[in-house]
Parts: structure tokens; C-alpha cells; sequence
């Protein structure tokens, strides 16, 4: 019947018009017209963007990643030791991509966020303006032993300046490691900040007549505020996820070997995603221009190899002009 009605308005649309045909003979024109197309077997197939990387290609992306050497590091830190090494394979959101559809990332925990209430703010511009530091625990060969280790870190390029780990909290410790830190990176009086939570290490009456004697300023978290002193608290959680980090220390030799190669490794290896992914000790000693400078060689030659795969011409990471502590809010601008 359907098609002996479309023949009808076939023949009747040279004389009257197909929308007079149509009305003519009681036929839909929306069918009329759809039942004359060609039939689609299923839906359209998505264009595939020119950009976009060969099923080759991103294998090999995600063979890079899960290579032994970076299986333990995150897609930012292989991205930036592959660019040193002269070698672009993607950015590092592609790689966190095709590693969401191979079912290989996820979160290691969840982050509280409190609201903040009074609280200190400093900024860093340069190295050895504002230095956080912390003590925490590592675990003794048996239930109930622990060691303190002491880490003075560099805000503004996340150096670990000093370390010290002792079988004890002590003031007098606290003491001799920042008076040797701020000596070996010859700090003169006036020009540091020294953050720290409100332990009793650091409010002690001792490293306080030192810092006041050395002309360094003090600056403390609020109570039970750990987000004031986010810097020392991100540092030791590097620690401890590290992959080669211990349950617990036979000795406390044992725990030392494994300190002294970790922050040889975290100040000089370690590509820190919050400095640019430079290493703390580029920033640290003014290097990062010239990594910079190379690493954008390495993009500028991928662009121009293959400009097809990209939005705009990539740019190298940069160091943040400055580092906060507690960045105060910007007032609205009153209209």
C-alpha cells in the first residue's frame, strides 16, 4: 500500500506540486520523502580527529608507561624525564587518558579540605625566603619503636635543605639542624621565614632564642591545622608512598641508608609536579631556564614534525612566579 501511494504522488507532483500530491492522496511527505532515501545500516560512525594518535601509537604510549623504570611514577613524571631525554610521546593528560580506558588509574586516597579560618600567610619569590619544616615518625623494628626524622624544606623550590634522624624528639637536635642548614645555604639574618607547626620542638625556647639570634623570623600553623604547613605534609607523603618505603626499620642505620638515597633522589631526580616538573635542585640553584629551554626544543621539533596533532604549538612548564603559603583571598572590587 506504501508504495502505491508514493508512485501515486510521483506521478501526480509534476501537475499539482508533491506537497499538493501528498495532501491529495493523504500522504505524510515526511514518510514520502524518508521512504525514497537510501536505507542506513546503523548509526553514523564518528569522524575520527586528525589529531588524534594511532591505535600503534598509543600502545606504545602505554607500553612507555608501564615500563619498569616508571611503572611507579606518575604520567608527569615520565612526560618529563622522557622530554629530557629528548623524546616526546604525548601529553600528559593523553597519557592519564589512555590509561583511564586500560583501567589503570585511581586515587590513593581521599584529601580533607577544612575550611580555613585565622591563618598565616607568607609568599616565596626565591630560594631561601620561606623554609617549612616538620618532624614525623618511621617505624622501628618492633611494635611501639619509632624514629623522628627532622626535614627542613625549601618553599619555593621544594629543596630539602636538611635532614637529620635521631631515636628521639629533642629541641637540641631541632636546634643543631637548622643552625647547620642555614649556614650551609648562607642565609643572611633578615631574609628567611621559618614555618612550622605548633610542636614542641618548635615552640621550644631554644629554637626560638636561635632563630632570634640568627635574625630568621618564626612563623607557626594554627592548632590542629595541618593545611598551614601543607609544604613539610606533601613532602613526607612522597616518603612514605615511595615504593621502596618499608613497613618498618630493622635499625636505625637501616632507616638513614634509606633517607639519605631517598632525598639524594627527591632533590635531584625527583620531577616535582608544583615547580614546573623541574627537579627541586634546578630551582633550587637557578638551572630551571636552561631545562626549560631545552625541553622546548624537544616540543618545538614535535610540533613541526607533526603539527596535525596539535591544538596550538605546546609550551614548556614553568616555574611558578611565586609560592604561598595560605594565599589571602582577593577582595570584589567594589562597583
Amino acid at each position: 500500500m506504501t508504495a502505491i501511494l508514493d508512485a501515486g504522488v510521483d506521478e501526480l507532483a509534476p501537475v499539482v506540486g508533491r506537497r499538493r500530491a501528498c495532501q491529495a492522496l493523504g500522504r505524510s511527505r515526511a514518510s514520502h520523502y524518508r521512504q525514497k532515501q537510501a536505507p542506513q545500516h546503523g548509526p553514523p560512525k564518528p569522524r575520527r580527529s586528525t589529531r588524534a594518535l594511532s591505535p600503534t601509537e598509543a600502545n606504545m604510549v602505554v607500553e612507555t608507561l608501564n615500563e619498569e623504570r616508571f611503572c611507579d611514577q606518575a604520567p608527569a613524571q615520565v612526560w618529563a624525564t622522557l622530554l629530557d631525554e629528548g623524546t616526546y610521546l604525548a601529553s600528559v593528560s593523553t597519557m592519564y587518558r589512555l590509561l583511564r580506558e586500560r583501567h589503570q588509574v585511581r586515587e590513593r586516597r581521599a584529601q580533607a579540605r577544612r575550611p580555613a579560618l585565622i591563618k598565616p600567610e607568607l609568599i616565596a619569590t626565591s630560594p631561601n625566603q620561606v623554609w617549612s619544616w616538620d618532624i614525623t615518625k618511621l617505624a622501628g623494628p618492633y611494635k611501639w619503636t619509632w624514629f623522628q626524622l627532622y626535614t627542613i624544606l625549601d618553599v619555593y623550590s621544594r629543596y630539602v635543605v636538611g635532614w637529620l634522624l635521631a631515636a628521639r624528639e629533642s629541641a637540641k637536635l631541632a636546634e643543631a639542624l637548622i643552625a647547620d642548614a642555614i649556614y650551609t645555604q648562607d642565609v643572611s639574618a633578615g631574609e628567611l621565614t621559618l614555618h612550622a607547626d605548633r610542636g614542641s620542638s618548635m615552640t621550644s625556647r631554644t629554637v626560638s632564642q636561635l632563630l632570634a639570634d640568627l635574625g630568621v623570623l618564626q612563623s607557626h600553623s594554627r592548632p590542629h591545622q595541618s593545611n598551614d604547613n601543607p609544604y613539610s605534609e606533601a613532602q613526607f607523603k612522597t616518603l612514605k608512598y615511595s615504593p621502596t618505603f618499608p613497613k618498618r626499620f630493622a635499625n636505625i642505620a637501616s632507616a638513614r641508608s634509606f633517607c639519605d638515597e631517598f632525598f639524594e633522589h627527591y632533590n635531584h631526580q625527583h620531577y616535582h609536579s608544583g615547580i614546573g616538573l623541574n627537579t627541586p635542585a634546578d630551582v633550587h640553584y637557578g638551572l630551571a631556564d636552561v631545562v626549560r629551554e631545552k625541553r622546548q626544543g624537544v616540543l618545538d621539533a614535535a610540533y613541526a614534525n607533526r603539527p596535525d596533532r596539535f591544538w596550538k604549538p605546546p609550551q614548556a612548564p614553568t616555574v611558578p612566579e611565586a609560592t604561598w603559603i595560605n594565599r589571602p583571598e582577593e577582595e570584589p572590587i567594589a562597583i
